[in-house]
Order: structure tokens, then sequence, then C-alpha cells
């Protein structure tokens, strides 16, 4: 790695774009009364698609729902360390696990993944576990079974699983 790359300065030409949106955004601000806690008592574990708004899915703002996301919506060690914070010092009571349709983490095996980072960036990746799912549904069982059976997480925590549609908008719930 070249010393660039571990510069001191903000690398602010790549997020001009940001800091302005974030000026504006900030110039409007409205959200200072809101407490670290989940007003609406929620949390939601989902995919880092762009194409997720799950606030405004599931018809909250600001400060109602602890959000948790990674690829694929998985439920993993760090998904389950944060909501033990959140279910017992986060005011969440009740905890949505939100997959969605047409998710790259859904398409293909882990090796396939690992094969087109190696092949178009050079990158060995195999000390990785991504997480992909062959059976969405069974995958999402799975996990909203794990959680639900996770011994330090608090006690009488409703969790439920449901896949979001990237085209209607619509919550598709799973028994689990």
């Amino acid at each position: 790695m070249s010393e660039a790359n571990f510069s001191e300065h903000f690398p602010s030409e790549s997020f001009e774009d940001v800091l302005a949106a974030n000026g504006e955004f900030a110039s409007a601000f409205q959200g200072s009364s809101l407490t670290g806690s989940a007003a609406r008592g929620l949390a939601i574990v989902t995919c880092m698609d762009s194409r997720i708004s799950p606030l405004a899915a599931v018809g909250m703002q600001s400060g109602d729902a602890k959000i948790l996301r990674n690829a694929g919506a998985r439920v993993t060690e760090d998904v389950l360390r944060t909501l033990v914070l959140a279910t017992y010092l986060l005011g969440v009571n009740r905890i949505l696990v939100m997959p969605h349709t047409d998710c790259r983490m859904a398409q293909n095996e882990e090796a396939d993944i690992h094969a087109t980072i190696s092949k178009q960036f050079g990158v060995d990746t195999r000390s990785l576990e991504f997480r992909t799912v062959l059976d969405q549904r069974k995958a999402l069982a799975t996990d909203v079974i794990r959680i639900r059976s996770y011994p330090l997480l608090r006690k009488g925590v409703s969790v439920g699983g449901a896949i979001y549609n990237v085209t209607t908008g619509v919550l598709e719930p799973i028994d689990c």
C-alpha cells in the first residue's frame, strides 16, 4: 500500500456531494430532541441494499426503531451482540428480520462470489464468509430461530421475519 492510503487528511473531494447535502440537512435539522432508545420498540435487521428505506417501509421515522444492516440481512454474531444491547438498554422489545427480493446474496453461491471478486479484482476473499443463501425463506427461518433461541437476549422479545419486495414495497410475513 502506498503512503497516500494512510493520509490523515479527510478526502473532501470524494465526499463533496455528501458534505454539501449534509449542510442542507443540518440547516433544517429537527432531531435534537430524540433519545438513543427505539421509541416504537422495534429493531429491524435488513440488507445494506440501497433500494430499502427500512423506516419508511414500516411507516416509521427517525428515533422510532434501531436499524441493523449487512449484506443479505443475515443474523451474525455482531447482529446478536447489537440486539442484546438494544433489548436491554435501548428500548427494543420486538425484532423484524427483513431480507429482500432480488438480493445478490441470494442469487449466487458463496464460492461464486469469491470467484467473481478474485477474477475481476485479483483479491482472494475466501477467508470471509459472505453467508449467501440459495433458499431465502429457509435462511430467514434459521435467522429468526437463531435470535429467538439466543440465551443472552432479553426474555419476552417478539421476533418475526418478512421478505421485503423491492419492486412493490410489500412486506411478506414468513412463518418461522
